[in-house]
């Protein structure tokens, strides 16, 4: 059994940073394919931004491109995503995300490419 627990997030302004971290732990058997995704109220969970099992491969979501930041502790399963120039839009509770079954080494968009996932972090950007 795998554990993925998030931490951060919190209430920040408009134009603010904010980050946000993961572990994956327990049963890994080795480095995994993890990612970022965040729910609103009323909305689909949505991607946010995924990471390859090296950190040397990262895909985002058009609407956080350029102001989120996805990155890992080498050979660990531990994420980190640095947010800045967060709008209300970013308002969500995010998601961490692990993938355990068999990779071709990118990274992940899709939540049924997934196995593992956290209980969510709130995040609240105030305009």
């Amino acid at each position: 059994q795998v554990q993925v627990e998030e931490s951060g997030g919190g209430l920040v302004q408009t134009g603010g940073s904010l980050s946000v971290s993961c572990a994956a732990t327990g049963r890994t058997a080795g480095v995994l394919p993890m990612g970022w995704f965040r729910q609103a109220p009323g909305k689909e969970r949505e991607f946010v931004a995924a990471i390859d099992w090296s950190g040397g491969r990262t895909g985002y979501a058009d609407s956080v491109k350029e102001r989120f930041t996805i990155s890992r502790v080498h050979a660990w399963n531990t994420i980190f995503l640095q947010m800045k120039t967060l709008k209300p839009e970013d308002t969500a509770v995010y998601y961490c995300a692990a993938r355990t079954r068999e990779h071709d080494g990118t990274w992940y968009r899709e939540v049924n490419e997934y196995d593992y996932w956290g209980q969510g972090t709130r995040v609240t950007v105030s305009s």
